[in-house]
């Protein structure tokens, strides 16, 4: 259920954007089209002797274009068509004496399609001869100085990439291959400094920055691709790459299609995990159709999907596990409306369900653990586009995300914390979650007081006797939680020309809320252990035989609000692209300002902290103003030959995505866990409450992340069918935030024990505290030791050197690539916790978080994402018989791990307390070869109807390459891979399309 509090971001942005409006007209300055989801046409017509004809009409038409565009060419004889749906185009040229030419052209997302003319006479030179020229542009961009790409439908659709949205991140040159399910690959940056959109919304998940939504690529027309060199165009944030899309729409002709496919668990080879293995079945339904509602003028598309995921015959420790079941069902539908030529309005709407059960159950746990989720995410779009005239045009967007989740037990316990309330020991398998105690050696009162949970609640071993360790009773945490992102944005456009020179000015206004409810519970009594006796109370001396680990949340007594945690952004943008000769020159600046919101506290005057506490009230936590986050984009490309260029590049970023709003949030304490004991006969004789996750002050005066890039390169078209770029390029990511201990830099200096394993090196940084006056704070508002601060010297550095090339002739497509990098530094974000696929906090991580673990540790090195070699080749052939075959080649180099042993800072646990350097070994190296083969049969008046049957195999030559390597030298396994590349998989799939 949407929150009350989410407020219409329109209704408080119209101050906004009425202010804007105002400027723009004093300005008129304008946003290019490519910013938008569309692309553009520009080109020149000349005669015989190169010189530009003033006067050409040209129009535009396209089945993805209800109605036409037109424009006409200039003195220079150029022209341009802005705003255009991605799309196939006929344009037709008519000159001033009434005779027409026809092009052909492909416009593809976010670039622009350069079409040139020269009208040639025939001998006599009485008419001019009238030529049809068909031809598709590059999909690799070589227009400007940027590194950006594009794939169409039919491109993708003919390779064996897969079907959700995080399967085309795969076809990204010079971006790592992973099958992490929630993090995102490394590209210069961490995985979580991507940015993940659909229809130009973002779908990356708020304040974490992995991807969390998963539109199939069944609705997907086009794919988009910026890993650098970003112009102030689109505002382009991302410290790693973005990644656009935009979906399929009606035309004037009705067409669908409905699709099965399946893959059978007897298609797959056995992973090489070295556990029980289970069998595996994959279905996917699919279907579409669209058409036009008004002839010319309104059309419609409309899709469904339903993937299932099953796992029957599965088995643990303690015997058979019921069947796992994921099943989502989403709907997509999309109008198209050209109320006349130059206006064009898009509104979507996407809705999808997504239920799993039977999940989560681990290796040496009773079926009674499994796990259940419920998420739903839905999308909904209004965009629109006017072309004002020849040299204007404008736009804008509004976009409404939400994704609401809930994981939880798939059994809910009738048990119900309470103070003083009393475990039953003769069921602790439904109290909560119950750990089994294990048999220990010559520790006979131990194994007195053990041995009948263990027969009770035991498993049997490989030797026949029943075992403890296992864990028994319903998993132990509920989870809501919701998140939001609203957003507004406007642009407009104008085009200047002064003989040999053009501008194309613009401006563009964005501002997005976004906002997460969360709430979490616990089932029963939660974590359940037993100790024994072994530990005794602060008061009475009475031994402790029983822990309950639970959150605060349920005990009613609290009365406990959600967790409320906003950010806001708001972005101005200002771009000039200017053309003279053979010179093309970026100018660009974009202005970010973020504010942080969490709850919990109050303002009020008279205070030294400036606030009191207020449990559930909104506060402002952090701002960081547009004076402090001027992101310059500065480019040029030298055509220096008609088919060939050079281009450099320099931008600045500041990602947006930061966990913090939560991270520091006063009322996340609210929310941690309380710890309950019990004597041995189940009695409750204490509670504690564990304080450390309370709220964090910022350091003053600390600079916003930022990446510092650089790039060089250039293109090269020896022949009509071939076109390639290479390129050098450098990240530098400087100013981390995290949050560390406040007085860490005295503490862990070791000025009166210079000798200890681990101490900050002598002129690290200062040693004092990062808020000086901190513990006045904290006397008027309690809060954690712990700050957000900005670590001394942390840095990140990538450097690559890449050769692209993409050929495209008669029924082939190829495109390859190869890519070698170096992505080293003392700032892991990818490596911050024990564990790497899963949704961490940006900001408040494990780093900085005590000895071993600050930034001095050994810390500097090659980093989780480096890949040192990345080879990607993909491509297909089209057979005469309606037939194609498609591949995808890759090899990249392993991932860099390092040891890790606690033990030399004098803990227990070894978590990212690294015994050598950071990156000191490599995994093995990862190749794959995917293939497919596609059969098209049509029948009808016109081949009007159509069957397709398709193969996709994955992984052929089945190399289960291991990676994610257990670091730590304490832990069973130390050095053996904990995740394996996918086995050998087949998928078959049939399709009528009309």
């Amino acid at each position: 259920m949407r929150s009350n509090m989410h407020t219409s971001l329109a209704r408080r942005i119209m101050p906004y954007a009425s202010l804007l409006m105002l400027a723009i007209a004093a300005l008129l300055i304008s946003m290019p089209a490519m910013a938008q989801q569309s692309g553009d046409i520009a080109g020149t017509v000349v005669d015989a002797d190169g010189v530009g004809i003033e006067g050409v009409t040209v129009d535009a038409t396209s089945p993805v274009l209800p109605g036409k565009r037109t424009a006409t060419t200039n003195e220079n004889g150029q022209y341009r068509l802005p705003l255009l749906p991605p799309g196939n185009y006929t344009l037709m040229y008519t000159l001033p004496d009434g005779t027409e030419r026809s092009r052909a052209a492909e416009v593809l997302l976010q670039q622009r399609s350069t079409v040139n003319v020269a009208i040639t006479p025939e001998v006599d030179g009485a008419t001019l001869e009238e030529v049809l020229v068909v031809g598709t542009s590059p999909l690799l961009a070589t227009e400007d100085a940027s590194l950006s790409d594009a794939v169409n439908y039919e491109t993708f659709d003919s390779l064996p990439v897969g079907q959700e949205y995080r399967d085309l991140i795969k076809l990204i040159p010079g971006v790592q291959y992973t099958q992490d399910s929630i993090r995102g690959p490394s590209a210069g940056g961490n995985g979580q400094d991507n940015t993940y959109q659909f229809d130009g919304v973002d779908v990356s998940l708020p304040m974490f920055g992995t991807l969390s939504a998963e539109p199939s690529t069944h609705d997907i027309d086009q794919v988009s691709m910026v890993r650098g060199g970003a112009s102030a165009v689109g505002f382009n944030r991302s410290g790693g790459f973005k990644i656009n899309t935009i979906s399929k729409r009606g035309t004037d002709e009705f067409h669908g299609e409905a699709s099965y496919q399946v893959e059978d668990s007897d298609w797959s080879a056995d992973p090489d995990t070295g556990v029980a293995s289970s069998d595996r079945t994959r279905e996917w339904i699919v279907a579409n159709i669209s058409g036009p509602i008004l002839q010319d003028k309104l059309y419609f598309y409309a899709s469904y999907y339903n993937p299932t995921t099953e796992l029957v015959n599965r088995d643990n420790a303690y015997g058979p596990v019921p069947d796992y079941k994921s099943d989502r069902k989403e709907y997509f539908g999309k109008l198209t409306w050209a109320p006349t030529d130059s206006i064009l309005l898009d509104a979507s709407y996407r809705n999808s369900d997504n239920e799993g059960r039977g999940q989560g159950v681990g290796f040496y746990e009773t079926v009674d653990g499994s796990t259940g989720s419920d998420a739903t995410l839905e999308i909904t779009i209004l965009e629109g586009s006017w072309v004002i005239n020849e040299n204007s045009s404008a736009y804008f967007k509004y976009t409404d995300f939400a994704n609401e989740t809930r994981g939880g037990p798939d059994l809910l316990l009738s048990a119900q914390p309470s103070v003083g309330g009393s475990l039953d020991l003769n069921n602790l398998d439904r109290m909560g979650h119950f750990i089994v105690p294990q048999a220990r050696d010559d520790d006979p009162a131990w194994n007195a007081f053990a041995q009948p949970l263990i027969d009770r609640y035991g498993y049997v071993g490989d030797d026949g006797t029943l075992q403890g360790g296992g864990l028994v009773g319903a998993a132990q945490t509920i989870n809501d939680q919701n998140f939001y992102r609203e957003s507004f944005e406007v642009g407009y456009d104008y085009t200047l020309d002064f003989g040999n020179v053009s501008h194309e000015l613009h401006i563009g206004y964005h501002q997005e809320e976004i906002h997460e409810i969360l709430i979490r519970s616990s089932n029963g009594w939660g974590l359940i252990e037993s100790v024994g006796g072994e530990e005794t109370t602060a008061v009475g001396d009475i031994p402790i035989y029983y822990r309950a680990n639970f959150f605060q949340t349920s005990l009613g007594d609290y009365g406990i609000p959600p967790i409320n945690s906003y950010a806001e952004s708001r972005n101005i943008e200002l771009n000039d692209i200017i053309t003279w000769n053979d010179f093309e020159f970026n100018v660009g600046v974009m202005f970010s300002e973020d504010t942080l919101y969490g709850q919990g506290l109050k303002a009020v005057s008279g205070n030294l902290s400036g606030f009191e506490n207020s449990p559930g009230t909104k506060y402002k936590m952090k701002k960081v103003s547009f004076d402090e986050m001027m992101q310059p984009r500065l480019g040029v490309t030298w055509h220096f030959a008609d088919n060939a260029s050079l281009f450099a590049n320099y931008a600045r970023y500041y990602p947006s995505a930061s966990s913090l709003a939560r991270a520091a949030s006063w009322d996340r304490n609210l929310h941690t866990e309380i710890e309950a004991l019990f004597d041995i006969n189940g009695n409750m004789i204490g509670l504690e409450e564990d304080a450390s996750s309370s709220g964090k002050l910022f350091q003053e005066g600390i600079d916003p992340r930022h990446v510092d890039e650089f790039l060089v390169g250039a293109n090269w078209q020896p022949m009509d069918n071939l076109t390639t770029r290479i390129h050098y390029r450098r990240r530098e990511a400087r100013s981390f935030w995290e949050d560390t201990y406040n007085w860490a830099l005295e503490a862990y200096s070791c000025t009166a024990e210079p000798d200890r394993f681990g101490c900050m090196p002598a002129g690290w940084a200062p040693e004092e505290p990062y808020i000086p006056n901190l513990n006045d704070y904290r006397a008027e508002i309690g809060g954690s030791t712990f700050v957000i601060a900005e670590v001394p010297n942390g840095y990140t550095d990538y450097d690559e050197v890449s050769l692209e090339a993409e050929w495209s002739q008669d029924n082939w497509y190829v495109q390859a690539s190869y890519t070698w990098s170096d992505y080293r530094g003392n700032f892991d974000q990818d490596n911050a916790t024990s564990e790497n696929d899963f949704n961490t906090f940006i900001g408040s991580s494990l780093l900085s978080d005590g000895r071993g673990r600050m930034l001095w540790n050994m810390k500097d090195g090659q980093l989780r994402g480096d890949r040192t070699h990345l080879f990607k080749a993909y491509g297909y052939y089209q057979f005469s018989w309606n037939g194609s075959v498609g591949a995808y080649a890759l090899y990249q180099s392993g991932q860099p791990w390092e040891t890790w042993d606690g033990s030399l800072y004098g803990y227990s646990s070894d978590t990212i307390r690294f015994a050598e350097p950071a990156g000191t070994h490599r995994s093995d190296a990862h190749y794959q070869l995917d293939l497919n083969y596609t059969q098209n049969f049509y029948f009808g008046a016109n081949d009007r109807y159509g069957v397709q049957l398709r193969a996709d195999l994955y992984n052929v030559f089945d190399n289960q390459t291991g990676y994610n390597i257990q670091p730590s030298i304490n832990t069973a396994g130390y050095g053996e891979p904990r995740s394996y590349y996918l086995p050998r998989r087949l998928q078959l799939m049939a399709k009528f399309l009309f």
